[in-house]
């Protein structure tokens, strides 16, 4: 989060929080609904508005527009510097027409009594709002007892055996100074990342790398879903470029509503393809 003053015209009181912490969201665009969506997960580490807590919640414009035809929020966090919403925004549009306009997130605390305080925010320019660009990739699912086989795509692999069942994600090819990590939700945690090596000065990346998931049955990856993200990296910062989500697509996960299971048709037929073919690479 930055404490730019792109939010000046938004209602609150600027430059009274220290800004601090993250936002983590994604950004995805329905072409069959015609529609930008705006999914925030959470925010993490968050300043202490008032009395070490924080009523947080999160704005987005699609700027120029600034007028509350353009303003989206999600719900109130009560008492949490490190808030989940899972909520999902949605801008109804032409793709063409995300051409010059920038997302502007924004982190508020909310005071019900007096003015809201600004927390930080993240302006999200045309570019990373327009999809560009391919993600390349194969996957394989291998049941208990089967062999496995681990190590990198095409050679110097190791064999064994073994009673657990494997989810085996490889990045054969998919942006300057770029490496794309993934996770397999509900599990966010950092145990659950795994993410390449950074390549240098090219639009066109080669990657090679093998990430293996172990201890996965059959009826979890139908809960599951993979996520890969795609980041620009310098030495202080980095940038999300793009991403995908393989799952079914379901909107739930054991039972429980939840935004990250929104797969693209093309996403849920390789995801459905993976639980159906045991033991085959799928790409």
């Amino acid at each position: 989060l930055s404490g730019s003053l792109m939010s000046l015209y938004s209602e609150g009181e600027l430059g009274r929080v220290a800004v601090r912490g993250c936002v983590q969201f994604s950004l995805c665009y329905d072409p069959a609904k015609k529609e930008l969506q705006v999914h925030v997960l959470r925010c993490r580490e968050l300043a202490e508005a008032k009395r070490q807590r924080s009523d947080p919640y999160i704005k987005t414009y699609l700027l120029p527009d600034k007028s509350n035809r353009s303003k989206r929020k999600t719900t109130v966090r009560k008492r949490s510097l490190d808030p989940i919403f899972n909520e999902t925004l949605k801008y109804k549009l032409e793709k063409r027409d995300l051409q010059g306009r920038t997302l502007n997130l924004s982190v508020w605390h909310h005071d019900s009594l007096g003015r809201n305080l600004f927390l930080g925010e993240m302006p999200i320019s045309s570019n990373g709002l327009a999809s560009r660009g391919n993600l390349n990739l194969a996957l394989k699912f291998i049941p208990a007892g089967s062999e496995v086989v681990r190590g990198g795509w095409g050679g110097g692999t190791q064999r064994g055996s073994t009673q657990r069942d494997w989810c085996v994600c490889a990045c054969p090819q998919p942006s300057p100074r770029c490496h794309p990590p993934s996770y397999v939700l509900p599990d966010d945690s950092k145990a659950s990342r795994q993410k390449t090596r950074v390549v240098k000065r090219s639009l066109n990346p080669l990657f090679n790398h093998t990430m293996v998931y172990d201890g996965f049955q059959a009826k979890d990856l139908a809960e599951a879903c993979a996520e890969f993200t795609l980041w620009h990296h310098e030495a202080f910062s980095k940038r999300q470029l793009g991403g995908i989500r393989l799952s079914l697509g379901t909107g739930s996960s054991y039972g429980l509503p939840v935004g990250w299971m929104d797969s693209t048709a093309e996403e849920r037929g390789v995801w459905g393809k993976l639980l159906q073919q045991p033991g085959r690479w799928v790409e």
